[in-house]
């Protein structure tokens, strides 16, 4: 089973609302994965504005040696992102399935205000045994 190194969700003015590291081997302090999930709305952004195809909506995959970074947006421009061992595939299916678990658990939490960071044990719960559940499983639905 490939491994899930960390999960990033950006809010739509590019500011990191959640993060989980799954263990990946050289973890990040606070100030780089706020760094990482402000340059990544960025090139998201960007690529967007460059892309010499009409309707394209980012970076989607970022493949390099040691890791690939999968990308979801949602309508509203929040931004679910996973980085992954290299070749991981159907990441696309959980990163929609992280998404509906957002949806379900924190946009419905009546304490939860829109933009800001994510503190929802029942969102954090159902996230860590979607992770850790077989990518079988997630292909079912």
């Amino acid at each position: 089973m490939a491994a899930i190194y960390s999960l990033y969700i950006i809010n739509k003015s590019g500011g990191l609302i959640y993060y989980k590291d799954y263990g990946s081997a050289g973890r990040m302090d606070t100030n780089d994965t706020l760094r990482l999930a402000s340059l990544w709305h960025s090139m998201h952004a960007i690529s967007q504005q460059l892309s010499p195809v009409s309707g394209c909506f980012g970076v989607e995959l970022l493949e390099a040696d040691t890791f690939d970074l999968h990308c979801f947006q949602s309508l509203t421009g929040t931004k679910f992102f996973v980085v992954c061992e290299p070749g991981t595939q159907h990441m696309e299916l959980l990163l929609k399935y992280v998404y509906e678990l957002y949806t379900d658990y924190v946009l419905k939490n009546p304490f939860y205000e829109m933009e800001m960071p994510i503190r929802c044990e029942l969102f954090d719960i159902n996230l860590t045994q979607a992770v850790q559940k077989d990518r079988v499983a997630l292909l079912g639905r």
